[in-house]
């Protein structure tokens, strides 16, 4: 299993981009800016696309991709997410207000979108590579994916904060052998990080604890202008692991 990572900032900024994860050129793990780093063949080879949550960081190139496979004449994208996250996608974006809704067009019978309802402790099965959606802990109703292709695995948080849903359901599984999870604020504004529910390097460490496999660990999601130090605090605070600062570009063989 190959993973991409398009994009992985908090923010948006020369040489950052917003959360996309990419396995094995046909499937997204949420679809921020970092989408659009893909060529025209590799933008027509995306397939199935995992949101996390309905926020705009994750969900920006969502409606431009969908539009290009409209225009394209490709095969409809199936969407995966919570309903809550569908009905979000739904009302606030292809509304025709916003965007045109495209599980309508070109026809309802021949659409170039479809929503596939997602559900915590369920597993999608995509030709080999086996994705369950694991509750998390944010502002808006969200889920992190573990996915899994023959001996390899990895966790992807999406947006969370202290959340025992997500080690407990690692804690289950056979193997991990990555986890890229976010820390979206340094620990001067911990305070932050509890209201809007992101992680903070104390934070993070504290709950790392709980989790009995010992993967690499790559940290996403780092708030422009703190990147630096918000890295540096997380390596003082977590001398146990393997700690990676993700960035856009980065590949990955699981």
């Amino acid at each position: 299993m190959e993973l991409n990572i398009l994009g992985c900032s908090g923010g948006v900024g020369k040489d950052r981009l917003t959360t996309s994860l990419c396995i094995d050129g046909d499937i997204l793990l949420d679809a921020g800016t970092g989408v659009g780093e893909l060529s025209d063949e590799k933008l027509a080879a995306i397939r199935h696309v995992f949101i996390t949550h309905s926020h705009l960081d994750h969900i920006a190139c969502l409606p431009l991709l969908v539009e290009r496979q409209f225009a394209m004449g490709e095969p409809p994208l199936e969407i995966y997410a919570l309903q809550e996250t569908i009905d979000a996608l739904k009302t606030h974006v292809f509304n025709w207000s916003i965007w045109p809704d495209f599980a309508e067009l070109p026809s309802p019978d021949q659409p170039s979108m479809h929503y596939t309802s997602v559900r915590p402790g369920e597993s999608y099965d995509i030709e080999g590579r086996t994705i369950e959606p694991i509750a998390v802990n944010h502002v808006v109703p969200a889920v992190g994916y573990y996915v899994q292709s023959g001996e390899g695995s990895f966790c992807y948080s999406g947006d969370t904060s202290t959340c025992d849903t997500l080690w407990n359901a690692l804690n289950k599984k056979s193997t991990l052998d990555l986890l890229i999870i976010e820390v979206g604020f340094a620990d001067k504004d911990i305070e932050v990080a509890h209201a809007a529910l992101h992680y903070c390097p104390s934070l993070l460490a504290d709950d790392l604890t709980k989790l009995k496999h010992e993967p690499s660990v790559a940290i996403s999601h780092l708030k422009p202008g703190d990147e630096d130090l918000t890295y540096t605090e997380i390596c003082q605070a977590i001398t146990d692991r393997e700690i990676i600062r993700l960035r856009h570009g980065d590949l990955f063989q699981l």
